[in-house]
């Protein structure tokens, strides 16, 4: 029995069911992170004094990863659009230069973790260290989930693509929409955190 809309658009949303899901999943974490988001600037606003990102976080590193996260973007897009054009070996290139811009970013927040631990420095030290560790330890945890979800795309959901080529690129598609998301959020994290 095959499931309907997994290839064909629904006719109510005009969308199929993946892509629709991943809308509303990924509208619960506007709200996730719009909630912390929210805490951060009130406790921002409520302090007597809120250090300066760049005092104490390390610029330079985080622009590399940002640029990293900018270019996951774009390998995502371009394995995209080369399933759409039946490139699957083009795809899978393009898919392994996400993975490893992810792996890069995560190996670079580990160096910067692991600066702040040696330092004595961790979540408990004051709410701006609290805030910093909480908002990109949950950022992290999500570029962790999409680098598996393109590991199994890349590993064991490759199968795919002999027998369903259309749906394996609408799961790419989706995960690529996800994948913006979580750049999206750096985006956002990047200028509240280091730079103001």
């Amino acid at each position: 029995m095959e499931i309907p809309y997994t290839v064909a658009e629904r006719p109510d949303t005009g969308l199929y069911n993946a892509k629709l899901g991943i809308w509303l999943f990924l509208a619960s974490e506007v709200m996730l992170f719009g909630a912390l988001f929210s805490a951060l600037i009130l406790l921002r606003t409520g302090a007597d004094y809120w250090p300066h990102g760049a005092d104490k976080l390390n610029v330079p590193l985080a622009t590399v990863n940002t640029f990293v996260l900018i270019a996951s973007s774009v390998t995502v897009v371009m394995a995209w659009a080369s399933l759409r054009l039946k490139e699957f070996g083009k795809a899978k290139m393009y898919l392994w230069a996400t993975f490893a811009c992810g792996l890069g970013f995560m190996v670079i927040k580990a160096i910067e973790y692991g600066s702040k631990f040696s330092h004595g420095i961790t979540p408990a030290t004051d709410n701006f260290y609290a805030t910093y560790f909480l908002l990109t330890g949950l950022h992290g945890l999500h570029v962790v989930g999409g680098m598996v979800v393109f590991a199994y795309f890349l590993g064991p959901g490759a199968k795919m693509w002999r027998t369903e080529p259309e749906r394996y690129t609408n799961r790419i598609e989706t995960c690529g929409l996800y994948w913006h998301f979580v750049d999206l959020v750096w985006i956002f994290l990047f200028p509240t955190l280091y730079l103001l």
